[in-house]
């Protein structure tokens, strides 16, 4: 009598803006059969799957869960109640969806970006304080530049800004121009090796790095002291992820965290297209 050896199923948690997965992302799907195992992307907010006939969830493209933190959380519970294997763990996801993490790890630490975190009224308060300085201000929960706003402190037009913005908790940070000069680095890990980097840099005139503002990214090679750097801010999570995107910047030679980037971050794969094993082999791992 023979034994059938069914394979292990991997939802692949995307939004509905991505429903088969972004273009640069498809991949992932070819790795996971390679590897023996079944993968299929669902949208992380339709009510009517059931994760728990799953043995992994993995997220990806969940672009839109900071304009939907409530309901992304609550997802979060729902995925907790079916016992189903959540990469990364859910509490890292929670802590990790709050930009306010930057101060934990800069309490542990961690060189980060000089930020503030200020709440309704004290954002006025906390940017009259660095009055003249170029800054930067972005909802704590926020991605892809959302509500962000870049100005001089003091200044009529970032009067205006902050005059549009929602009321929300906001980080502000001063704007750093190496971003545009240098670029802003994204080192990849995958069960904590080192897999790529990449330096993103923005459009002429602009400060935004994403895509779809036309910043461009190229494939570098991290100096050993950027490297470490990037592995002691990962080593600062209170959970060790299954993978991770390290962003920072150079300023007077010392890497400054930007971001600790574990829900979903953008693995770049085109750039190394190497990645997606990496990350399937890493998910395997953990079955």
């Amino acid at each position: 009598m023979s034994i059938v050896t069914l394979k292990k199923r991997i939802a692949i948690a995307t939004s509905v803006d991505w429903p088969e997965l972004l273009p640069e992302e498809r991949p992932l799907v070819d790795a996971f059969e390679a590897a023996g195992l079944d993968a299929e992307p669902l949208i992380w907010s339709d009510p009517s799957i059931d994760w728990s006939a799953y043995d992994a969830v993995l997220l990806r493209s969940v672009w839109d869960y900071y304009k939907r933190h409530l309901e992304f959380t609550e997802w979060l519970g729902l995925l907790d109640k079916s016992g189903v294997l959540v990469l990364n763990e859910t509490d890292l996801i929670r802590w990790n969806a709050d930009k306010k993490y930057l101060l934990e790890l800069r309490e542990r630490g961690v060189a980060i970006v000089p930020s503030q975190v200020a709440a309704g009224a004290c954002l006025r308060e906390v940017v009259a304080g660095l009055d003249g300085q170029q800054i930067v201000i972005k909802p704590t929960v926020s991605g892809s530049a959302y509500n962000t706003v870049r100005g001089v402190a003091g200044s009529a037009e970032l009067d205006q800004a902050m005059t549009d913005l929602p009321d929300d908790v906001y980080l502000v940070q001063p704007f750093l121009p190496e971003i545009q000069t240098d670029g802003e680095w994204s080192l990849l890990f995958f069960a904590g090796e080192f897999s790529h980097a990449v330096v993103k840099r923005p459009a002429a005139g602009d400060y935004r790095v994403q895509q779809q503002f036309g910043g461009e990214s190229t494939l570098e090679e991290p100096t050993p002291a950027i490297l470490e750097s990037a592995k002691i801010a990962l080593s600062a999570a209170s959970i060790q992820p299954t993978y991770a995107r390290v962003d920072g910047v150079v300023v007077n030679g010392r890497f400054l965290l930007m971001e600790l980037e574990l829900i979903e971050p953008y693995l770049f794969i085109p750039e190394h297209p190497a990645a997606a094993g990496h990350l399937v082999g890493a998910i395997a791992a953990r079955l």
